[in-house]
């Protein structure tokens, strides 16, 4: 006896047929454990040691610590920045002994950026943003200097160009301040009109290098990282 099938009987079939030869085939490849599998990754696991290959756990491979790697980028960081066997490289290098969160590349990255801050802010006469660089002894001494102009009437104009060069003079660790003096050099455009809008100082076409000698300093102890101005000096 024969049974016909409708085409609708031959499409259920053959989709049957073939979901069953994909599951076999799954359960082939997914199915079977070959105790070999690597455990389910845990981000906060610690890193430090990995096990011997070998299975034998009483002998481990000691895994390089990220701060050991982060130490030896800041003293190489010092030797970039400061000749080898100078007095500058070895207190530089005792500062980043004795404090963990200094960074040699950084701190003068940072030094360049505050700069640029502090100058156009005291052209500006903005004190609330050089209040936060500065230390209690240098805003005083910026204060009454704006304070001075503004009772003339004067204004301050400034295009700040750039720095063309910013280097690590001296560092040391004194009371448990860390200070850090830095020679730059830089290129600035600045005209000084009275309150008639007269030029009174400076060239507002005239690009004029500039060289200061600035020392920063911060607390060893504190949770602070920031650094702050504490002495200004012209290089004549």
């Amino acid at each position: 006896m024969r049974v016909k099938m409708g085409s609708n009987d031959f499409i259920t079939l053959f989709f049957l047929v073939a979901a069953v030869l994909i599951f076999l085939q799954l359960r082939s490849v997914l199915g079977r454990r070959t105790g070999s599998e690597k455990p389910p990754f845990d981000p906060y696991s610690p890193r430090d040691v990995a096990k011997n290959p070998g299975g034998d756990d009483s002998k481990v491979v000691t895994l390089p610590r990220r701060d050991a790697t982060e130490d030896e980028q800041r003293y190489a960081d010092v030797d970039a920045l400061a000749k080898p066997a100078t007095p500058l490289n070895a207190a530089l290098r005792e500062l980043v002994k004795s404090d963990p969160a200094f960074r040699p590349r950084e701190f003068l990255n940072g030094a360049r950026m505050a700069y640029e801050m502090i100058v156009m802010a005291f052209a500006d006469g903005d004190r609330k943003t050089l209040k936060g660089l500065l230390s209690k002894e240098v805003f005083d001494g910026f204060d009454t200097a704006i304070t001075d102009r503004e009772s003339r009437g004067e204004v301050v104009k400034s295009t700040f160009v750039g720095i063309d060069k910013a280097d690590i003079t001296h560092a040391a660790v004194k009371d448990a301040e860390e200070q850090i003096t830095v020679r730059i050099v830089s290129q600035l455009i600045s005209a000084t009109y009275d309150k008639a809008g007269a030029l009174i100082d400076g060239d507002q076409e005239t690009v004029a290098e500039v060289t200061d000698i600035w020392t920063f300093a911060r607390d060893i102890h504190s949770r602070d990282p920031n650094w702050r101005l504490v002495a200004t000096e012209s290089e004549q």
